[in-house]
């Protein structure tokens, strides 16, 4: 590329706005310029709703004029993965079976971030059903590389400064290794944190997540929309402070290898493992397979956690791809039509089982939780694959969402010249601490902590 993707922060604008030396709607401006540059060669957007956009824009500069902004992110620009329902543009799934399908009604996050102030700018490309067909959207570091998936727009919009955050969903790897890939933060949260009503991403390993150009900035938007309308039901929500949560030193981290560490490229393992020695200089200390027996344990339990998360999503996949293919089985994706033969081909008591085995992997990892402050891993085996045929290999990020903790990619890590995430993962239900180990990791690894 000619030009280096740069992202584009927002929180940190935010004060030109009270001082009246910036606005949201020139904010958006720049957004819109960026999108005019960006677009053609990238393709992160299903559609755009330039007009409605610059509209919320002019609403929220006069909050920010008069000193009653509605949040923290009062006139954030922001895309919304095409998956989730917006009540002014099509919700396509990636799909030609539900293109130019419009439901009539904002998803719970969206809903959240108009309540907020925050400006939805347009959808963003998905893979079909948020599963493993691609979209098309091309990596703004190399027009020639995937992006990841599936939220693949949202990850290459803020990416390359297109928009300062995007919403997107993970069931298997599909926030933080598109994020790791487009060089931005990551964040899927603990199961059940952040509403998934009007989301067709609905499977038991399922989450609604954010990618942004900062820490600061995927907390705000997070926590903006789950003081709106909250996590899903029977789940108390994003527990943690009004403002991003301060870095927090830890004392003990553990290093995963996980199943990923055999198929890693030279130079991702040789940038994972400068890393932990920076760490231990730093006075952390860090357990691995090798000098504890409960970590061990866990590598040993999460070494299959792709195959065996494949058949509780491919089992719950059963409907609605049943009622899909009922209607029009000719513009499924080949993939999309043998998911649902495999799933077809299950019973209810392959799935229980499934079931129990996650249940004790969980157990496994949760046990460590006395004497562990997180774990670090790669997000990715390397830099984003060449070629657009796939979305690449989630072998890495799969353990997170198998666990059902709150998972980041940090752009702290390079492979090829390209971005590749550091991945942190938590305990369930402790995303805030996670956040806070994740901003002493950027500050300590040469991250910042924005």
């Amino acid at each position: 590329m000619s030009v280096k993707p740069q992202v584009r922060p927002f929180l940190s604008a935010t004060a030109e706005f009270a001082a009246a030396t910036d606005t949201p709607r020139d904010y958006l401006e720049r957004c819109l310029a960026a999108i005019d540059e960006w677009e053609p060669k990238v393709g992160a957007f299903v559609s755009l709703s330039v007009d409605a956009a610059r509209a919320a824009a002019d609403r929220s500069t006069a909050r920010w004029r008069d000193g009653k902004p509605l949040s923290a992110i009062d006139g954030m620009p922001v895309g919304i993965k095409d998956i989730i329902e917006t009540i002014d543009m099509p919700t396509g799934q990636g799909s030609d079976l539900w293109e130019g399908t419009r439901t009539g009604r904002d998803a719970a996050v969206v809903a959240g971030l108009r309540e907020a102030g925050a400006v939805v700018v347009g959808k963003t490309v998905t893979t079909e059903f948020a599963a493993t067909h691609p979209g098309g959207t091309r990596n703004p570091w190399d027009l020639t590389r995937t992006p990841g998936g599936s939220s693949s727009g949202s990850a290459a919009a803020v990416g390359c400064g297109m928009l300062p955050a995007g919403l997107g969903t993970q069931v298997i790897g599909s926030i933080v290794r598109p994020a790791s890939y487009c060089g931005c933060i990551g964040f899927k949260p603990s199961v059940g944190v952040i509403n998934r009503g009007g989301s067709y991403d609905y499977m038991s390993q399922s989450s609604s997540g954010v990618l942004a150009a900062t820490l600061a900035d995927t907390w705000q938007v997070a926590y903006d929309i789950v003081t709106r309308v909250g996590g899903d039901p029977g789940f108390p929500g994003l527990i943690g402070p009004a403002q991003p949560p301060a870095a927090a030193k830890p004392r003990r981290l553990a290093l995963l290898e996980t199943a990923g560490w055999a198929v890693a490229t030279p130079q991702a393992k040789q940038q994972l493992e400068a890393a932990r020695d920076r760490l231990a200089n730093a006075g952390v200390e860090i357990a691995t397979r090798a000098n504890d027996p409960g970590v061990a344990a866990v590598e040993a339990a999460i070494a299959d956690a792709f195959p065996l998360s494949t058949r509780i999503n491919t089992w719950e996949s059963r409907w609605p791809l049943n009622a899909y293919a009922a209607r029009d089985a000719s513009k499924l994706s080949t993939a999309a039509r043998n998911r649902l033969a495999q799933a077809e081909a299950m019973t209810v008591e392959d799935y229980r089982t499934a079931l129990a085995e996650r249940s004790h992997v969980r157990g496994l990892y949760e046990a460590l939780a006395p004497g562990i402050d997180g774990f670090i891993t790669l997000a990715a085996p390397g830099a984003a694959p060449v070629g657009l045929g796939s979305t690449g290999n989630p072998i890495f990020v799969v353990p997170g969402s198998l666990l059902g903790v709150p998972a980041l990619s940090l752009p702290l890590l390079q492979d090829e010249g390209l971005p590749l995430g550091l991945q942190v993962t938590g305990f369930q239900g402790q995303d805030a601490a996670t956040f806070a180990l994740a901003a002493w990791l950027m500050q300590e690894l040469g991250g910042g902590g924005a």
